[in-house]
């Protein structure tokens, strides 16, 4: 018996030690089978308030991983996880794709606050990102692992005061919103700087009122600024909110011009807002109807034809954001990430969708920006505004 328990027990010892070399060999072959992949990590909101915006840079990511699905003789693999339009989601999405899925670069994100969230992350791990459409100053401030390729929220307030001032022939003006969110806290701070300026008026802003994200009765706040007459409304924000604004202040009365900024430019804020937004004017980053670039042609050519729409603004940035990345990944000739981030950070006169791309000292992108208003039913371009040099 003594015997026999002895054999089972070799028996057993024998069996563990191939079972661990053949899963040490499946872990081997796994790994040699991953070495020919490049992984892009994107987070995105792909639920909750912003879920729309997200998705519209997800259609520029992966129309560009598409059109250049390789860099240095490898595969591109588009690691996609979804921040949920939340904070601490953000976060939480930002380690997983520098812990566990050891990517080289991360895209994103629609939001300011969902990329400020990642902040420390990123830099922490030192893998770089690449702001597809988060304006607010503060993302890329004292980060020197975040970029953008979008302009920043300072020249965008400027040039909606500017555009209330000179085209509106606004002298006063009032503010509501969206106190939760960091984008639109900083915008209108910068329009508001930016209009006292101008009208050399230190009491041009009439009326500001307060709202948060999700709100869907802003009748108290319309009533305050009903009685205020001002000659404009800045209201940036997310778009649903946003259009149950303007649709609710028409049904009050107010007949005051509503300005905004980049978030307005998806579907949704027509179809909530419907005839209340026609009229609604906000600053974004690109126009179909003028290509500034042999990119940009290219962009618009597969996005039609992949689509069967017209992009929107922030698809032409999930789209450069993707291809710049390929382009530091290509330059600094290996996937080590810090060495990417020193590619990121010179570039200079970069050709993408949206425009040529040059990277400031704080990595932010130096462009141009674009005025459009809806109009039956449709976003239509007004002007392209140039940053002073």
């Amino acid at each position: 018996m003594k015997k026999i328990a002895t054999l089972l027990a070799i028996i057993l010892t024998i069996s563990t030690l191939f079972a661990g070399c053949s899963k040490k060999e499946q872990q081997t072959s796994s790994s040699n089978s991953n070495s020919d992949v490049i992984k892009i990590g994107v987070f995105e909101p792909m639920t909750g308030a912003n879920a729309a915006g997200g998705a519209l840079e997800i259609e520029g990511i992966k129309l560009a991983n598409e059109l250049y699905p390789e860099v240095l003789g490898k595969k591109v693999e588009l690691v996609l996880v979804d921040n949920k339009s939340d904070k601490v989601e953000a976060a939480n999405a930002a380690a997983r794709l520098t812990q566990k899925e050891k990517v080289t670069v991360i895209l994103g994100s629609w939001g300011s606050s969902l990329s400020m969230a990642a902040g420390d992350i990123v830099r922490k791990a030192q893998i770089p990102a690449i702001g597809t459409s988060c304006t607010n100053p503060l993302v890329t401030k004292g980060n020197d692992y975040y970029f953008r390729v979008c302009f920043i929220d300072p020249f965008q307030g400027t040039v909606m005061a500017n555009y209330a001032y000179s085209k509106l022939g606004a002298k006063k003006a009032a503010i509501v919103q969206e106190v939760s969110n960091d984008y639109a806290v900083g915008l209108a701070k910068f329009f508001t700087d930016s209009f006292k300026e101008l009208t050399g008026d230190p009491n041009c802003i009439v009326a500001v009122s307060n709202y948060n994200t999700g709100d869907q009765d802003f009748s108290a706040q319309l009533t305050n600024i009903k009685s205020a007459n001002p000659d404009v409304i800045f209201a940036p924000g997310n778009f649903t909110e946003s259009a149950l604004l303007i649709k609710q202040a028409r049904q009050l009365g107010i007949k005051a011009p509503f300005i905004g900024g980049d978030t307005w430019e998806t579907p949704e804020f027509v179809t909530i807002g419907k005839e209340a937004v026609e009229g609604a004017t906000f600053s974004t980053f690109f126009t179909s109807e003028k290509p500034i670039t042999k990119e940009s042609e290219k962009f618009l050519e597969a996005f039609r034809k992949k689509y069967n729409h017209e992009p929107a603004a922030v698809a032409a940035l999930g789209y450069d954001a993707y291809i710049l990345a390929l382009d530091a990944i290509k330059r600094a000739g290996t996937t080590d990430s810090v060495k990417v981030r020193d590619e990121i950070a010179k570039t200079k006169d970069f050709e993408g969708a949206a425009g040529k791309i040059s990277l400031d000292e704080n990595g932010d992108a130096v462009k141009n920006a674009v005025i459009k208003t809806v109009k039956e039913g449709k976003f239509t371009y007004l002007d392209t505004i140039e940053p002073k040099k």
